[in-house]
This record gives C-alpha cells, structure tokens and sequence, in this order.
C-alpha cells in the first residue's frame, strides 16, 4: 500500500517553476471577502500569495486553503495561474457586467508578473467585455501598462495608507516606499489614467494621528489624486493570528486595546472607524478631494449600438 502523500495540497496540484507554484484555474472571477472593505462584490486575481508582504493583508486566509500558512507562506509561497486570461475570457462572455476588482488575492503587479505577464492580457479581455474594474496595486510595474489601462477605461487605486517611512518598513517590507507610490500616482495621472488613492490600511494607534492623517492626505493631494478612499485596517481570521504576533513583539502595550477594538469577524469598532473616516474627508475637503467609495462605474454596451442609416 503507497504511503499517504501529506505535502501540503497546493504541492501536490502545482507545478513548482522558478520559485512560484503554477496551477490551472477553475475559475477567475470569485467573490470578494466581505471584511475587505473595497467597493466591489467580486475579483479577479492572477496571482495568489504578495512578495510585498504586508502583514495586515486581508487575503492571507486564502493560503490556508492551500495547505499552506497565512503568514511567511503567504509572503514567500506565491501561486501563478497561467491559464488566467482564457479562463477570464470564457467567464466573462456569460458575466453581467457587474465591476471587478483586480489584484484582491495577491498584488497583480508584484515580482511574479515580471516573469508572467499575465496583466496585458486580463486588462485586454476586460476591456473588451466592457466591464467596469479597479486594479489594486502598490507595484509601479502597473506603469508599464498604462496605455492599455487609459484605452480600457480602466480605474487604478493605488494603495498609500501612510508617508512614514519607519511604519512603512515594519508592516510593508517587501513594498515600494511612499515617496515612490506618490510618484507613481503623478505618472499615472499624466498618463491619462483614472487614479485614485486607497488610504487603506489606516492602523489603530500606529498611523492614525491627527498629523499623521493630514501629512498623507496633503501629500497626496499633491499628486493630483481626485479621490481617497480610506479603509481602516481589517482583522479577518488568518490575517489577525499574523498581525497581532507582530504587533505583540513590537508594541505589546497596544494589544489589548486592539482586542477590544475588533469584534470576531475582525472589523473595527464602527465609532472608531467613523471617527478616522471622518477625519480623512475632512482633511480631503481642505485639500479639495472627494473621499469614500467610487460612484458605481456605468455599465457599457458589450458592442456598440448598430446605426441605423
């Protein structure tokens, strides 16, 4: 009798090639997390697992599906589905038209699409199904696809919860710095592409002061953002576990006030999260940004209306 094969299941349906595990889709369009926070019901993520690291992502339960950890595995053990664009090319041609978000399991534009160059092609099959999406990144590599973004209608949001450097290198290690990310937003703009700034995440009693909330809203205000969406840190089960331990070696005073401050699904209190809200609209309004969510995209025609004469 063969003995009981116990690698982890992504090993075991994977190919293991240059470092990342290459695995055939079922499917590409899966619902978002309701904890996540963003303005979309569902996503499409060619990549599972971020390099960037960020240990307040919110996707990092994803990997225990896997057989994996939701913590160092999530970091180092990034999935590739190489089959992405024809399977999201076969899904779309019975999808509604709802919108889409694009880069909710794993950073779309990480290390791993330098080798796949799977982006152009999923940008491609969006656009041409006349979906409305946002592609989430922290990655100046969306750059490199900025003309095809700008002729798809595409909407980016990049990612910059805070300019302090010294956060940044803490919970964001393997991501590029706030300066870069401003940086980025500017080309973007210049570049004719719809951008917008997620301020996500805002830390409890890490990056929410007072200062520290106006010295970002004013930096990027000067990017020429039009937007901020501000998200307050998430907590879902996996990301949590993760989180706290570091938070427990680095600031060991706070964790008990974040106990109190997230209930078991890993939201925040909502007089907290109204309160720092608040706050950023304010500070967007001085700045004359709007702030919160996107204002639903329009549904376009699959195909152009035919004239008549």
């Amino acid at each position: 009798m063969d003995a009981a094969d116990d690698r982890p299941l992504i090993e075991r349906r994977a190919v293991l090639r240059g470092g990342f595990y290459e695995t055939q889709a079922r499917t590409m369009i899966e619902r978002v997390p309701r904890t996540a926070g963003i303005a979309q019901r569902w996503a499409v993520s060619p990549y599972r697992g971020c390099a960037h690291a960020c240990r307040g992502c919110g996707a990092r339960a994803g990997h225990r599906r896997l057989g994996l950890d939701a913590g160092g595995d999530f970091d180092t053990r990034i999935v590739v589905k190489p089959n992405a664009v024809p399977r999201l090319r076969a899904e779309l041609a019975r999808w509604d038209g709802e919108p889409l978000a694009v880069g909710v399991s794993g950073d779309c534009y990480q290390q791993a699409e330098r080798t796949y160059q799977l982006m152009p092609g999923v940008i491609e099959a969006l656009g041409e199904a006349a979906v409305p999406f946002t592609v989430y990144t922290k990655s100046p590599l969306v750059l490199r696809d900025a003309a095809l973004l700008e002729r798809a209608g595409a909407q980016v949001a990049i990612s910059i919860a805070f300019v302090d450097e010294r956060i940044r290198r803490a919970v964001e290690p393997g991501a590029v710095g706030a300066q870069a990310r401003l940086e980025l937003v500017s080309a973007l703009v210049e570049a004719g592409v719809a951008c917008r700034v997620l301020m996500a995440p805002v830390l409890p009693l890490l990056s929410d002061a007072a200062d520290q909330l106006s010295a970002t809203v004013r930096r990027i205000a000067a990017t020429g953002a039009q937007a901020i969406e501000p998200i307050v840190l998430r907590l879902p089960p996996g990301t949590r576990a993760w989180y706290l331990d570091w938070l427990a070696g680095a600031h060991p005073h706070l964790v008990e006030r974040y106990e109190e401050l997230y209930d078991r699904a890993g939201l925040p209190s909502p007089g907290y999260e109204q309160r720092i809200t608040g706050q950023i609209e304010q500070l967007c309004h001085l700045y004359g940004m709007r702030s919160g969510p996107p204002e639903p995209a329009p549904r376009l025609p699959r195909y152009p209306q035919l004239a008549l004469v």
